[in-house]
């Protein structure tokens, strides 16, 4: 067979590369109307992006939960909470000092408010029978909980000479200072009314917090009103009355990460202090544990530096130092002084 010439090889290049161009792209297109025909559907194609299970009669929604544990309340106010309150003060112009010119200027700041004294309050329960005047023979048919209206109206606040609110204080001194948990058991010697117990029962956790309480009326106050009062009988406080340094209903394998009094051992003769000192140091949790007491501690400076340091070693107690905090909301500062149990 005779091979073409040079002449007739260029026209056939130039005859077939355009062709061979327009075959290809004619073929594309072919191929691209063609190939959805040949594919799963649009919808079967989403499923399968987006790794769905194919459609079922039965459907199972599972649902995942997180839990989370929410962080405890803080102890002290700080001063962002501070800065808050003025700025909330500021806003509804109320008294830049707290406090009115006089009595009678302060009373009328108020509006639409009929104020009465605890006397008169006491006056109207007792006529009346309570807020809703029952009949005499259904007084006591409508109350879980009867209280004398004493308590129901807070005289027991006063009985302790410094303002209720110094409760909060003493609380946040102590929690601070002895960096405790809501897990950590104390024991307070003589909680009267619970004007600083009720803070420490709010923030521990259930059974935690025990007392040692000799005066009636107190724990009347604390039993009848407080703790219902304040949502607080699931907190389960061991309240126990006694004196003379008993502790022995507390149970005889507790240990306590912070015992505290508070101006009690102010009234307490000095040898009853040393008994319950000597009662409470094993009870006491080895150097974590500690003991407060407020105002002075003369029950030790009566006996002279060296002998109360040398008292307090053989009880196995020593001591740590003295502390001064200022009250957030009066003019009020406490001295406190800190003591506690060396490693065993």
């Amino acid at each position: 067979m005779a091979l073409p010439s040079s002449a007739s090889a260029a026209r056939l290049r130039l005859i077939t590369v355009p062709a061979l161009l327009l075959l290809l792209s004619s073929a594309a297109l072919l191929v691209f109307l063609i190939l959805p025909s040949l594919s799963p559907s649009s919808s079967a194609t989403s499923a399968h992006l987006c790794a769905c299970s194919p459609p079922s009669t039965h459907t199972t929604t599972t649902v995942t939960t997180t839990t989370t544990t929410a962080s405890p309340a803080p102890v002290t106010t700080s001063p962002a909470d501070v800065a808050w309150l003025k700025a909330q003060l500021a806003s509804n112009s109320l008294l830049a000092g707290g406090a009115a010119a006089s009595h009678d200027a302060w009373h009328r700041l108020r509006k639409g408010i009929n104020p009465r004294t605890r006397e008169q309050q006491l006056f109207d329960i007792n006529r009346h029978h309570g807020i809703s005047h029952y009949p005499d023979e259904e007084a006591s048919n409508h109350t879980a909980l009867p209280c004398p209206g004493e308590l129901l109206v807070e005289e027991h606040h006063s009985n302790y000479g410094e303002p209720w609110a110094g409760g909060r204080d003493v609380f946040e001194f102590l929690a601070n200072a002895s960096t405790l948990t809501p897990t950590d058991q104390v024991l307070e010697i003589g909680c009267g009314t619970l004007r600083v117990g009720l803070h420490f029962i709010r923030y521990l956790e259930a059974g935690r917090f025990h007392c040692l309480e000799r005066d009636e009326l107190s724990l009347m106050a604390a039993l009848r009103y407080e703790l219902p009062a304040q949502g607080l009988l699931y907190k389960r406080p061991m309240i126990v009355r006694g004196e003379d340094m008993d502790f022995s209903k507390f149970g005889d394998t507790v240990m306590y990460d912070l015992i505290y009094a508070s101006a009690v051992f102010l009234h307490i003769p000095d040898k009853l202090v040393w008994i319950g000192l000597e009662r409470l140091a094993g009870k006491l949790r080895p150097q974590r544990g500690r003991i407060f007491v407020s105002h002075n501690i003369k029950f030790c400076s009566r006996l002279g530096g060296d002998v109360c340091t040398q008292r307090l070693a053989k009880l196995g107690l020593e001591y740590v130092g003295k502390h001064t905090h200022d009250s957030l909301l009066f003019n009020h500062y406490e001295i406190w002084f800190e003591f506690r149990r060396p490693k065993v």
